[in-house]
């Protein structure tokens, strides 16, 4: 079942990873930085209330959506104690869940980064919009998303494979060409001069103008 979400998510435009037992959650949630965490409380290993309770504690705002067979009302209120900011009960449509998870991102607005601004971009994380020199420019939601950790770097080079970690799940093909083609078309879509340099065998950047030392102009 947990496979059959994680398509369906995908066809909705939400990356999702899947964990087959508390460990691996746990695991998970220690290497990745996640937006909502969707529990089943009946999963092996550490439950998934010990789960939710792990990410109560670790103070990140991270919500939390949890899922489960029960749905008597004592079993939905110990969830809700334990932190869980929503409860759907299986079998459920699938639609619902993605409401629900989308219903959760829009509240968790005040921890979203602030809008951040570089080289005459600017990105804003909650309403996923970019503009260059103050126009518009519409990104498909992975251009928006490498984009996102490009100028989270501030200049600094990041590597294809960071990108590939941070922007896809963690089925992408390491091997894939992907990066190559977000990043050309992402390029293309900002326009000229371009803005996203490429640092042969390293990785791309945001190219930030730099100023000479002795009364040298600007460099884009």
């Amino acid at each position: 079942m947990a496979e059959a979400i994680r398509d369906g998510l995908r066809l909705e435009a939400i990356a999702a990873d899947i964990a087959g037992d508390g460990d691996t959650a746990l695991e998970l949630l220690s290497i990745n930085a996640y937006d909502i965490a969707v529990l089943d409380r009946d999963i092996p290993g550490p439950s998934g209330d010990e789960v939710a309770r792990h990410i109560v504690a670790s103070g990140g705002g991270m919500p939390v959506l949890m899922l489960t067979a029960a749905d008597r009302l004592d079993d939905k209120a110990s969830g809700f104690e334990l932190g869980a900011d929503d409860y759907l009960t299986k079998p459920f449509e699938l639609l619902e869940l993605v409401l629900r998870l989308r219903a959760l991102d829009r509240r968790r607005a005040h921890n979203r980064p602030p809008v951040r601004e570089i080289a005459g971009l600017r990105l804003d994380p909650f309403r996923r919009e970019v503009y260059r020199d103050n126009r518009y420019i519409a990104l498909t939601r992975k251009q928006f998303a490498v984009l996102e950790v490009l100028v989270a770097s501030e200049g600094g080079v990041v590597s294809a494979e960071e990108l590939l970690e941070r922007a896809w799940d963690e089925n992408a093909d390491p091997f894939t060409n992907a990066v190559r083609i977000t990043v050309s078309a992402l390029r293309k879509r900002l326009g000229e001069p371009w803005i996203i340099a490429t640092a042969p065998g390293v990785g791309y950047r945001i190219d930030t103008p730099t100023v000479t030392g002795h009364g040298g102009g600007d460099r884009a």
